[in-house]
């Protein structure tokens, strides 16, 4: 991998995420249409000097929204009441801010490598601008009011989306999922919590913020995400070593497919992604990482439709995924 983007290799992209509540409106789940619109309202007014754009979900169709979900810059819980919500974002998509979902506001920043203190000054600074605006929910001791007390305290979620492909090729995620855990941390799927781990691709978090500080939060996380990149880099050397044959077979039959293969449904494209990855971290096959990672947001279902402009059928899509595949990996 590239000097210039250290740990690359494992980690794709960190996430720092703040809940906040306005004072004097119930929490979303209890919100009346009115309510709802007064509290996109005013995120919207309090951001409006920094130049963020307002997206709003019922102006959208279906496989919008199911994009910005690919994208995760919303997740899937927003989609569920589309009418009452909205995400302000900017123009590089390091900030998103969704409004209505499980709090009132979730201010999301992301960076595409591992660099969690500035995905925190980032969410941070975004943070700042809406408590000069707004009056949040908190408390002296409890520290910021949240729908689910998980979320109560600094109201911070700080993550990482990690790749393991040979910790789980090698059977030792149980021993992972274990080892986290004793730390106050979780591992999710690749769309967060109750989501599949696709692609050999996980979601790394803490779990609890009442009685953490941010910064207790944000070195944990840094400590444990180092641990999980020298471990999984100390199981591909292993690997490697064991049995080169049977990896070096395994990726490039991956490699093989996705160069010939006429469809591809979404979840084969997942599995053979992943082998493709590690073959480019490794040095094992010479598809830059970086067009993979690309790839792995363009070849989804909703990704695709919208780059059509037009409605596919299952099918067609498996038939323009490949396509695709074939000629980003031909570049």
């Amino acid at each position: 991998m590239p000097d210039s983007v250290p740990d690359r290799d494992v980690v794709l992209t960190c996430r720092v995420r703040l809940a906040r509540n306005h004072a004097d409106l119930p929490f979303p789940g209890f919100l009346d249409v009115e309510q709802a619109q007064e509290s996109i309202r005013r995120a919207t007014n309090a951001l409006e000097p920094h130049e963020l754009r307002t997206v709003s979900l019922d102006r959208m169709t279906p496989i919008q929204r199911q994009a910005l979900v690919e994208r995760h810059l919303i997740s899937r819980d927003l989609l569920r009441t589309p009418e009452r919500s909205a995400v302000l974002l900017n123009d590089d998509e390091t900030l998103s801010v969704m409004i209505n979902e499980e709090d009132h506001l979730r201010v999301q920043a992301f960076v595409n490598r591992f660099d969690l203190p500035l995905a925190a000054k980032i969410a941070f600074e975004a943070d700042d601008w809406l408590s000069s605006k707004l009056s949040f929910a908190y408390d002296i001791e409890l520290g910021y009011l949240t729908a689910c007390p998980t979320n109560t305290g600094t109201g911070m979620r700080a993550s990482a989306m990690l790749h393991l492909p040979a910790l789980t090729w090698s059977g030792e995620m149980g021993k992972v999922t274990q080892a986290v855990s004793k730390l106050g941390l979780t591992l999710r799927g690749l769309y967060g919590e109750g989501s599949e781990a696709q692609g050999d691709l996980y979601q790394l978090s803490n779990q609890v913020t009442l009685g953490r500080t941010e910064s207790d939060i944000l070195d944990d996380m840094q400590s444990a995400t180092n641990q999980m990149v020298d471990w999984e880099r100390k199981v591909r050397v292993a690997l490697h070593a064991g049995d080169r044959i049977a990896l070096e077979d395994r990726l490039m039959r991956a490699l093989g497919v996705m160069e010939r293969a006429r469809r591809m449904n979404a979840k084969e494209f997942m599995q053979r992604w992943s082998c493709l990855r590690l073959g480019s971290c490794m040095r094992l096959i010479s598809i830059r990482p970086d067009t993979l990672d690309r790839l792995l947001v363009t070849a989804q279902p909703a990704s695709l439709e919208q780059a059509t402009g037009e409605s596919l059928t299952d099918e067609q899509r498996d038939i323009r995924r490949a396509s695709l595949v074939q000629t980003m990996i031909k570049a």
